[in-house]
């Protein structure tokens, strides 16, 4: 594509989103901007969540793996599906139990049930868990929309990267300062659309290239190597019940225990409304990513039928084949997916951050409207220029292992947060609250540091995702050796 058409491209997209937000942040508020007065469609949400949940990483990674060898010398294929089975249970879990708890104490941030089950520390250390981890995977996450940006058309003028970054963030600051959740509630419906399209056309342009029709297309991926879902030696990393039960948990924290997914869902009118957006939304994700999974299989038939050599680097495989084989619509369609994907995670996580530090550290719930709008307004641009410090110092790196090093120790913040939430829920103890910093950073610690040694303590057994669940339940135990029984202890 030419600069030209990519900058045409670019100014209607992102001019549509500036429309979006004008309508839908007319007469907003703080409240607007935390909850979207409680008044989103469910509907709406739920579909919206799709394109939050699948950052841009995610877009050109899954399809990517499905032709990769994993540990064990097996083909990925299909094994990812494992993990979208326990995400199903997860977001049942969150439908059942954590969402009409939020719903009964009326929270905007949901880390002050901290507060109210054990106190200001744990509060507060919840809190922080989330920045740092939102900060530093959303920034990343962004980082990757800003480099295609820049390759396909500020590059081309000479611009550098760091104007690159600071216009992109700048057009995300724009279409969300103002309207918050009310307008992101819109804009990543919108972006979800074309995040979805960008799926179907490369796979149905494929299927042109190769002569299959839809039909003949299913059952060519099906009898394929690229279709394996389950996988049971123990020893591999994609063994079923490890990434099963991975997903159960990653379900849970990284949308039940989240301040961005969750914000969203706390907009609904009522909480019946809320159950029906997470559970319409994990049927959603569910054929979703069965779209991914087929694109990537499709990706890898049409590299062995054409011969076309697969880059050492499997995340650059869709990106090249959708730029350079599958014809004009498939180009546009993929910048525009690549795009809405990055965007959309990014610009509910700027607005979830803001939310979370007014509502967390600035003590926003006592503050009139004007002094409301004014700290708000200056902690959504701190937030987006530590956003444009991230992005700019990881491309100084230039390694795509450090940054993936990065996001996997972030990863590590969430088991905290699944301590203290399923401590607080599951028991009716009192914990020594200045004790729980203590307790959440050990926790982590020595999560990591059975990561690093598990195939030598646990005869050759590595672990992936489901170091989660070790690192919540080292959290979980911690706060019980703090803990006393407190039979009378209201249970919130």
């Amino acid at each position: 594509m030419s600069p030209q058409l990519v900058l045409l491209i670019i100014v209607v997209y992102f001019g549509a989103l500036l429309i979006i937000s004008w309508i839908t942040s007319k007469n907003a508020d703080s409240n607007s901007f935390f909850i979207a007065n409680r008044n989103a469609p469910w509907y709406l949400v739920a579909f919206g969540m799709i394109g939050t949940s699948i950052s841009g990483v995610t877009f050109i990674s899954i399809p990517g793996k499905v032709g990769l060898l994993n540990a064990a010398g097996h083909v990925y294929a299909f094994s990812y599906f494992q993990l979208i089975l326990g995400n199903l249970v997860g977001y049942l879990i969150i439908a059942l139990v954590l969402m009409p708890l939020y719903y009964r104490l009326n929270l905007i941030s949901i880390y002050t049930y901290l507060e109210e089950r054990f106190g200001f520390w744990s509060y507060k250390t919840g809190a922080f868990a989330f920045l740092i981890s939102r900060t530093i995977g959303s920034a990343l996450r962004l980082y990757l929309g800003a480099l295609v940006l820049h390759i396909f058309l500020f590059k081309q003028y000479g611009i550098p990267f760091g104007i690159t970054v600071g216009v992109t963030i700048l057009l995300i600051w724009v279409y969300t300062f103002k309207g918050g959740v009310k307008t992101i509630v819109w804009t990543d419906s919108f972006q979800t659309f074309f995040l979805i399209a960008a799926v179907v056309i490369s796979v149905l342009a494929i299927g042109s290239k190769l002569d299959l029709s839809l039909g003949n297309m299913l059952g060519t991926v099906a009898e394929s190597k690229f279709s394996a879902i389950f996988f049971w030696n123990i020893k591999d990393d994609r063994f079923f019940f490890k990434q099963f039960m991975a997903g159960i948990f990653l379900a849970v924290v990284m949308v039940g225990l989240d301040q961005d997914l969750m914000q969203k869902n706390l907009s609904c009118k009522n909480i019946k409304d809320a159950q029906k957006n997470m559970l319409w939304f994990s049927v959603a994700f569910f054929f979703v990513n069965l779209l991914f999974l087929t694109l990537g299989a499709m990706l890898y038939l049409y590299a062995e039928k054409t011969g076309f050599t697969i880059p050492a680097n499997t995340d650059a495989l869709f990106p090249t084949l959708a730029l350079s084989q599958f014809g004009l619509l498939a180009s546009v369609f993929f910048l525009l997916g690549i795009i809405a994907s990055s965007y959309a995670s990014s610009d509910s996580a700027l607005a979830a951050l803001t939310t979370s530090f007014c509502i967390d550290f600035l003590n926003f719930k006592n503050k009139p409207e004007k002094l409301k709008q004014s700290q708000k307004f200056r902690v959504h641009i701190g937030f987006s220029l530590l956003f444009l410090v991230i992005i700019v110092a990881f491309k100084e790196f230039n390694n795509t292992s450090a940054i993936d090093a990065v996001l996997g120790m972030a990863s590590f913040t969430y088991g905290p947060l699944l301590g203290l939430f399923s401590f607080g829920i599951f028991t009716k103890r009192k914990i020594k609250d200045n004790w729980a910093p203590v307790i959440c950073i050990t926790g982590p610690l020595l999560s990591w540091f059975i990561d690093a040694n598990s195939s030598k303590w646990f005869w050759g057994y590595t672990f992936s995702f489901e170091i989660l669940i070790i690192n919540g339940l080292l959290v979980f135990l911690g706060l019980l050796l703090i803990s006393k029984r407190t039979g009378e202890l209201k249970q919130v």
